[in-house]
């Protein structure tokens, strides 16, 4: 049986429903929030928009406020974002950066409200070497999407 963390950013709330969707399908998957400090972002999308286009543009990531576990005990994290211009939210940034040399699996589910045109390349961007699965959009078919990563 594979050992799997589901590592999830929420910024609405939307992901964060996914990820509990994830978790009861997965019987036994530990989940992890990967939080920033409370005025990293704004509550408005535009400015929360901004801010994000501004670190990723200076190179310049938010910081975790939670310790990243240690996941050499996992086979395969899930990796949770609501999508922002294309791009996974730059918390997830963050967080990529903090796993790489994990040996396991890594595949990314979002949320959006427009177009997800381009997540995934970047997500794969910013993974670095670890070894990415393909992803999944929205909360609709997760069970077979899971059955696709086995």
């Amino acid at each position: 049986m594979s050992k799997i963390l589901i590592a999830t950013y929420s910024w609405s709330g939307q992901t964060a429903k996914v990820a509990k969707k994830l978790a009861q399908l997965l019987d036994g998957a530990e989940t992890y929030e990967i939080a920033v400090a409370a005025d990293t972002f704004d509550s408005d999308m535009f400015k929360t928009d901004a801010i994000a286009t501004d670190q990723i543009k200076n190179n310049r990531y938010p910081a975790l406020t939670t310790p990243v576990p240690e996941v050499s005990q996992y086979d395969l994290i899930l990796v949770g974002s609501p999508v922002w211009r294309g791009a996974p939210a730059t918390p997830v940034h963050t967080f990529l950066e903090s796993i790489q040399g994990f040996s396991g699996k890594v595949a990314p589910f979002y949320t959006d409200a427009g177009s997800a045109n381009g997540f995934e390349d970047t997500f794969k961007q910013w993974a670095g070497n670890l070894n990415v699965l393909p992803g999944h959009e929205g909360s609709n078919d997760l069970a077979k999407w899971l059955k696709e990563l086995n």
